[in-house]
């Protein structure tokens, strides 16, 4: 405990009853938990058992169990660290439930097939998704969402789906993640027995980031809560300031109302941050201050000055993404190393003009738990299509049509494949022209091969520019529709965003083969590489630190965005500038997206030029 302030200290030596910890950014929170748990077995003699330990994702408990390692040696295994989810199917499996997850492409199929079903077509399958997912986070089941939304054509259209859903889940003795919680739930306050097992097991329940916790969890947990005046604790740390995931169904005002909930809490807060310089807590400090619902608190450091915040002004998204790079290359002249510096943006569709410019620059980076633009699944399929179009009769084109050729699904299976290389084989021919010539006994496949045949054949003639067969492509397949696998797809998909930013960059070129050789460009080692710059999402960056960061497209419908609650995307913007510890950048253009911009209204608020 001597490494700890005194703030910390009351945090950590917190024995019996319920606390919320406060804790501002870079102020320990994760250091203060594992000496919590450490002083709990080592000097109040409390059992590893008895202690369970909550986060929000994996890779947070992952580091939890790294940090407490050195302070509790080989009790550190003894004591149970997980997500809620992970803790959810734990406690369902060990209480004898037999069943598997569903997730995924297989939970959309499922859904898919309930809207046929039910001949719904205005809806779309992500919509219908979110709106189960929201209800049951919030523990509405089926028959409380028709009530609930009586009256409404469209939310009973949804109630429908959920129904079917649930219904062949249990048929099919699937769970999906929200089921998780359901399920615990009901299992914890339904049968009393097994509510006490669980309460007399985890008598200290430790609960990190609870700014992010939906309804349903805050449930379970207050299910697992026993008389805190016998010995027990609840602990709860998280910041108000940093609640970014409103659509997962999480809310500030867990945080926020924390003492209406149990009167007797205590409150602590930590607000000294270790990680960033004055200048960089100033712009945290007047940008969060312009949300109304939030705890008052200072965020103060003892470390010393450091530059100002830096305004990048820019003409255009290339004009950002090259001013970024400049920044860079003076940085690294300066003594920084690329794996100190990451840019950070709202929207995954962002990385595409700042990826091409490091590329051309060889400014190494990769994308942080996500995948180059050109990668992505949705471009990725399409770029296919153009090779396929440009050499149908070359190596290139055999991988192609390998990639394409079931998509939209022409239910072709591996031993067709196999067929065609092995007649492809024997003539001597590439993949595409054995196609044109092979023998095909199936009636439906033979159909469908002859679809593709009229579709392509006529392109690979033409001279079209890029970025008019891409969109003749989205037109002609309904490629929109089929790859977001909505009836109606929204122009705010991230999907749709990608292929639009496709589109976009297609334009520079009027030679398909130019334009492909551009993108395969994109599997050099500059962008894949692990001591590069980190690309990623700020909501990727949460819980991460680095010297050097850019926040970028800082202008209006993008931070904030048109779709979002204002105080979240100010929420959202805070965690993105509060991962700086040295310098922090903040770039905006005066044209975003093809079209005129204006300046984000949280760039003023920032830098205290908007009271």
């Amino acid at each position: 405990m001597t490494d700890l302030n005194e703030q910390q200290k009351r945090a950590a030596g917190f024995k019996d009853g319920v606390c919320a910890v406060i804790a501002v950014p870079g102020s320990g929170k994760t250091t203060v938990m594992t000496h919590r748990i450490g002083i709990l077995v080592k000097k109040h003699g409390v059992a590893p058992e008895n202690i369970l330990g909550l986060t929000f994702t994996r890779n947070a408990a992952e580091a939890m169990r790294l940090k407490l390692s050195p302070v509790l040696d080989e009790l550190a295994s003894r004591v149970m660290l997980s997500t809620i989810h992970s803790f959810c199917f734990w406690l369902l499996k060990s209480e004898g439930k037999v069943f598997e997850i569903v997730s995924g492409k297989e939970q959309l199929m499922m859904i898919r097939k309930a809207m046929k079903d039910a001949g719904i077509k205005d809806l779309s399958i992500g919509m219908v998704l979110s709106e189960i997912s929201l209800a049951k986070n919030n523990l509405i089941s089926v028959q409380e969402f028709k009530d609930l939304y009586e009256g409404d054509k469209t939310m009973q259209k949804v109630a429908g789906v959920y129904d079917a859903y649930d219904v062949e889940k249990g048929k099919r003795m699937l769970m999906d993640f929200d089921d998780l919680l359901v399920e615990t739930h009901k299992l914890l306050s339904e049968n009393r027995e097994v509510r006490e097992k669980y309460q007399s097991i985890f008598r200290h329940l430790l609960v990190d980031e609870y700014q992010d916790c939906s309804p349903a969890q805050m449930e379970v947990l207050k299910l697992l809560l026993i008389d805190a005046s016998n010995g027990a604790s609840f602990w709860v740390c998280g910041d108000n300031a940093q609640s970014i995931y409103a659509f997962t169904g999480a809310s500030v005002a867990n945080i926020l109302n924390f003492k209406k909930v149990f009167p007797t809490s205590q409150q602590i807060i930590l607000n000294l941050n270790y990680r960033s310089t004055p200048q960089i807590i100033s712009a945290c400090t007047n940008l969060i201050a312009h949300n109304v619902r939030r705890i008052e608190k200072s965020m103060e450091t003892r470390n010393q000055d450091g530059d100002g915040v830096a305004v990048l002004e820019c003409i255009s998204e290339e004009d950002e993404a090259k001013s970024i790079a400049e920044e860079i290359i003076d940085l690294t002249s300066k003594g920084y190393e690329h794996k100190d510096i990451a840019v950070l943006y709202r929207a995954n569709f962002q990385s595409r003009v700042v990826e091409e410019c490091f590329l051309q620059l060889k400014i190494p980076y990769k994308i942080e738990n996500g995948m180059s633009f050109y990668q992505r699944r949705e471009v990725k399929i399409l770029l296919d299509y153009l090779r396929l179009i440009s050499a149908p009769d070359s190596d290139d084109g055999d991988e192609s049509l390998k990639n394409v050729i079931n998509f939209p699904n022409r239910y072709i299976g591996k031993k067709f494949m196999r067929e065609l290389e092995v007649f492809a084989g024997r003539e001597g021919l590439h993949l595409y022209p054995a196609l044109k010539k092979m023998p095909i006994d199936l009636p439906y496949v033979r159909k469908n091969v002859k679809e593709l045949i009229n579709f392509i054949d006529p392109l690979t003639g033409q001279n079209m520019e890029p970025c008019e067969l891409i969109l003749l492509l989205r037109n002609v397949m309904d490629y929109d529709r089929l790859i977001t696998e909505d009836e109606i797809p929204t122009p705010d998909d991230v999907k749709i965003a990608n292929l639009n930013q496709l589109q976009l960059a297609a334009t520079k070129y009027t030679d398909l083969a130019a334009f492909l050789a551009y993108t395969d460009s994109f599997k050099s080692d500059t962008a894949d590489d692990k001591n590069g710059i980190s690309l990623m999402t700020i909501h990727r960056s949460k819980g991460l630190e680095f010297p050097v960061v850019f926040v970028i497209g800082l202008v209006e419908g993008i931070s904030p965005s048109k779709r979002g609650d204002l105080e979240e995307e100010r929420r959202i913007c805070f965690v993105g500038i509060s991962r700086a510890m040295k310098k922090l950048y903040l770039a905006y253009s005066h044209t975003y997206l093809g079209q005129t911009a204006k300046k984000s209204i949280f760039l003023d608020e920032m830098i205290g030029n908007k009271k």
